[in-house]
């Protein structure tokens, strides 16, 4: 049986959204819960995870994390991004783990069946070393990602892969390239790259050793260096089962993840 962990990077000084972790939110029952805790809770409703850890270097985190009973990691400042972050953890806390997973901290709609499916991929292809999920865009998605490239805001991730859905390539452009006035009504060929991985522990010690490559620094992805360096990321198709996926990006993403909120609750 394949033992896998969760692992939550959580960072303060977000260039885009500074103290984005601690943003609070609106729930559909009209309370309020930080980014973390709900990021958290989600970790909680995946099945067949050993271990939870927020994974932080900052105080301010790490006490909000522990005061709703998180187990939480400290890392060092100079990580650049939460992939070298979970390789750091995974060595300082002697993680025994088949899998570890990377439910990066600002993606609460993150539905469980994600993750499930997404560790399931990786004990059927043994040979996997790094798996993320990948979401066909819906027309209210990809009106976002279109929406955020007209003002100048960098919005979501795409994802294109091969026929053997080994990815080609993520950026923060919207990829493919459909012409305005040929959008299809449904099965838009467009795949939003859902911000989780996960790696075999031989991956992430392999990374941690790589430099930081161009291309993650020009278009802001981690996941980049794994292509650059050769090593195959498998994209996962998965179903959104009538649930609207978001990430928090920036400020104008706070009301769309809200009524996101109140949509699951329905």
């Amino acid at each position: 049986m394949t033992r896998s962990v969760i692992l939550i990077p959580a960072r303060y000084a977000s260039t885009r959204y500074p103290g984005k972790p601690l943003v609070e939110m609106t729930q559909a029952d009209g309370s309020r819960k930080s980014l973390i805790r709900m990021t958290w809770d989600a970790a909680q409703t995946v099945k067949g995870i050993a271990e939870v850890h927020v994974v932080t270097d900052d105080d301010r985190i790490k006490a909000a994390a522990e005061s709703f009973g998180a187990s939480v990691i400290m890392t060092s400042p100079d990580r650049e991004n939460g992939t070298a972050r979970c390789a750091e953890a995974l060595a300082v806390a002697g993680i025994d783990a088949d899998v570890v997973v990377n439910l990066q901290g600002d993606a609460p709609l993150t539905p469980p069946w994600f993750v499930e499916d997404l560790v399931a991929a990786m004990a059927a292809d043994p040979a996997a070393q790094v798996a993320t999920p990948v979401l066909r865009c819906d027309p209210l998605t990809y009106g976002h990602f279109v929406e955020d490239r007209k003002v100048g805001r960098v919005g979501g991730t795409t994802a294109v892969f091969d026929a053997a859905g080994n990815a080609l390539y993520f950026s923060k452009e919207v990829l493919p390239y459909i012409d305005p006035g040929k959008v299809p009504d449904h099965n838009i060929p467009v795949f939003h790259h859902v911000g989780v991985y996960a790696y075999r522990p031989a991956a992430l010690q392999a990374y941690g050793g790589w430099p930081v490559s161009q291309l993650e620094t020009l278009e802001g992805l981690e996941q980049l260096r794994f292509l650059v360096n050769g090593t195959p990321v498998k994209c996962v198709q998965v179903e959104g089962r009538g649930r609207v996926f978001w990430e928090l990006n920036n400020p104008a993403d706070v009301p769309r993840i809200e009524a996101a909120l109140k949509e699951v609750a329905k």
